[in-house]
């Protein structure tokens, strides 16, 4: 990931000298003979949860897991960590057809995707009056010399936009003419406020060489702006003069998808925005532009395990009860959108996320770049995953067995009162085709002859840069097979040699904290807009032989799954060793001062390395003594718990847990689980315990066995 929203990097800049020292209440890791260790643990958790907590849906997936159940800080919502979880996931913003939308900083992209590949990079057009304010991003602002119309009467560019009065009924706009190829634009935006135009059905329409007069079929209607704009819900107001508009709302950001139009083709030459007024009316342009598709086809199943995880952990019915239709919703949208159901994948056709670089190479070796091609489809923003995306599809197939779970609890607590009706989904079914698409998903992405998964583009072509990320997800969501996951950690491992790898053996530790990103130099598998990546050394660029701190926890989830808890708790002792040496240094950015232990990526720095900033994911490391060590699963009614114990630790106690309301500590120790209270709720806990192991609870009705 190189992108973040502005003003991040200066609040989250974390080093030991701005770092409080942790909160008494805030939950320790203990096993005795290992406390020096764990209390280095506990340090590093407390240092990435302080900025932890709810964010876009990009990290709805890792954030709820690692926040929620530290029972730390206030206790009451809204200030509460459950209370902004239930306040962020209710709030997170749907389109029309049920896509959920990024929500990164603005951005000339589009306005509900990533907030780059600009249109200026893509060879579009555009029109900006005002410039967003976010550095970096802003194209050259405009003016508007060149524009014509009818109907209309322009006046006064302020610090919002240019104020246009429409004056006539059916009043249009027009921009100066131009010449752009159409597959590199496809989508238009316009940045605006309106009064006047309820009702209107407005409309944009263009030339191209071919057809050099605006016609109907070249037309693509959008809905018109009004008084509360759409970001969020305003108070009813009647017609307003565009003074008084720009300061009572907020500004519409309308994307229209023109790429789904047949006669958006060849090359355009001209635009023309008719509001289709009825009367007079008054408009407030912010920008015109057209716009690369940067929207991420995984936020709807983030989403889904984001409201999945607050439920398990909270037990809040009224948050799932006022859910449910929006997750139903979200999980709709993925099998319409990406033809889930005949495809047994993720198949991704927007434009740009084809799967395709945007890099290529003739036969002689001629580096060919092409605009528009590459986009990113998630977290990996510069790879060109899509098509039939592998990420993705492992990412669907836990969302699908996560709503499996929400719709048989649903069903199992009919006191509840949650809708069962035609909208909910059959929890077996959901389970079934999850199946489908691991059978699918384990033959179609695996390699062959390097022993790990890549991903496909739409041509057919397998893409494998020995992605651990992915490898390590596919084990840790059990989404790869009990063979190919022993395949994939002895590479990971170095136990196995890929030999077209750059990166073999113990050098895949190379950074100590994790293993590189990738372990084959990539040069040609990019967005087109990162062209040159021969200008960076390997290891240098977190998406190339660099490495994310955060996805050691997969690393360590999936060497305990494979090769048991010693292997796992050896790896995180020499995690934790780098760590102490970065906070004796005076913490991450004075150790990484020095080049030779390597650059650090953040606040729109470029880097191989990330751990701050915002690097939010870094929190989930500490996890594995939860859900790892520990084998601590939410549900419904309580929890479950399978313990998988170093040879060398006689107990492991994680204190202040905070579950549906109850807060206690947790100790695993000869086959028998000791649960000590803090604070109880009203309903007793449920807990299912493996096999053979015994509970002890205090008070005695705190926790019941299953």
């Amino acid at each position: 990931m190189i992108e973040m929203a502005a003003g991040w990097a200066a609040l989250l800049f974390i080093t030991t000298a701005n770092a409080a020292s942790v909160p008494e209440d805030f939950p320790r890791f203990v096993v005795p003979g290992q406390e020096k260790e764990l209390e280095s643990l506990r340090t590093l958790f407390w240092r990435h949860y302080e900025p932890g907590g709810p964010l876009i849906p990009l990290w709805d997936e890792w954030m709820p897991m690692s926040t929620l159940w530290p029972a730390t800080g206030p206790e009451a919502p809204p200030e509460s960590m459950a209370g902004r979880w239930a306040r962020a996931l209710a709030d997170r913003i749907f389109d029309g057809e049920g896509y959920v939308h990024t929500q990164q900083h603005d951005g000339p992209a589009h306005a509900e995707g990533w907030p780059f590949p600009r249109w200026m990079e893509a060879g579009g057009i555009g029109w900006h009056f005002r410039g967003t304010g976010i550095s970096g991003y802003d194209a050259p602002p405009a003016t508007p010399e060149g524009w014509t119309g009818i109907g209309g009467r322009g006046g006064e560019v302020n610090d919002k936009g240019w104020i246009v009065d429409l004056t006539e009924p059916g009043a249009t706009l027009q921009p100066p003419s131009f010449k752009m190829e159409a597959k590199n634009a496809p989508w238009l935006r316009l940045n605006w406020w309106a009064s006047g135009l309820e009702g209107a059905c407005c409309y944009v329409e263009w030339t191209t060489e071919e057809q050099p007069q605006f016609n109907q079929q070249s037309r693509a209607y959008f809905a018109a702006a009004t008084s509360a704009g759409h970001q969020q819900t305003l108070p009813p107001m009647g017609p307003k003069s565009a003074n008084e508009l720009f300061t009572a709302t907020v500004e519409t950001r309308t994307m229209i998808p023109v790429y789904r139009i047949p006669e958006w083709k060849g090359v355009i030459t001209g635009l023309r925005i008719n509001f289709n007024n009825r009367a007079e009316a008054s408009v407030v342009i912010k920008s015109f532009h057209t716009a690369c598709d940067t929207r991420h086809n995984i936020n709807n199943g983030n989403f889904i395990r984001g409201c999945h995880d607050y439920f398990m952990w909270t037990g809040d019915v009224t948050f799932l009860r006022e859910e449910i239709g929006r997750v139903r919703s979200a999980m709709r949208y993925i099998m319409n959108e990406f033809n889930t159901r005949e495809r047994k994948c993720i198949y991704t056709t927007w434009p740009g996320h084809e799967g395709r670089s945007g890099v290529r190479r003739t036969a002689d070796g001629q580096k060919v770049i092409v605009p528009g091609e590459g986009i990113g489809s998630n977290y990996w923003d510069i790879l060109p995953f899509g098509g039939e995306d592998a990420l993705a599809t492992i990412y669907y197939y836990d969302t699908l067995l996560d709503l499996a779970d929400l719709e048989e609890q649903i069903v199992k607590y009919p006191q509840w009162c949650i809708a069962t009706g035609a909208e909910a989904f059959d929890p077996a079914d959901l389970r079934k085709h999850a199946q489908e698409v691991k059978d699918y998903g384990t033959k179609r992405f695996w390699n062959n002859e390097t022993g790990r998964f890549g991903t496909v583009d739409l041509d057919g072509v397998l893409h494998d840069y020995g992605f651990t990320f992915l490898n390590n997800e596919a084990v840790y969501y059990d989404f790869a097979t009990p063979e190919q996951a022993k395949t994939i950690r002895d590479w990971i491992s170095g136990r196995r040699v890929v030999e077209s790898d750059t990166s073999t053996g113990a050098d895949i530790y190379h950074w100590r904290f994790g293993p590189r990103s990738t372990t084959k130099r990539n040069l040609d598998y990019y967005i087109w807009g990162y062209s040159n990546p021969e200008n960076i050394p390997w290891g240098f660029q977190v998406q190339d032989g660099g490495a994310v701190l955060g996805f050691s926890y997969h690393d360590l989830m999936a060497r305990l799954m494979t090769d048991g808890p010693d292997d796992a708790w050896q790896r995180l002792k020499e995690i934790l060793a780098w760590f102490d040496e970065t906070q004796a240094a005076g913490g991450y950015r004075a150790y990484y001062k020095d080049p030779k232990n390597g650059t650090m990526q953040g606040g729109n720095v470029s880097g191989g390395l990330g751990i701050d900033t915002e690097f939010f994911e870094s929190i989930l490391v500490p996890q594995v003594m939860l859900y790892g060590f520990l084998g601590f699963r939410p549900t419904a009614d309580g929890f479950t718990v399978n313990p998988r114990l170093p040879t060398d630790w006689p107990e492991l106690t994680i204190t202040r847990i905070r579950l549906h309301g109850n807060v206690f500590d947790i100790t695993a120790r000869d086959k028998t689980i000791i649960i000590k209270g803090k604070e109880k709720a009203s309903e007793p806990l449920i807990a299912e315990l493996p096999a053979g192991w015994q509970l002890s609870s205090s008070p005695a009705d705190l926790v019941t066995n299953r």
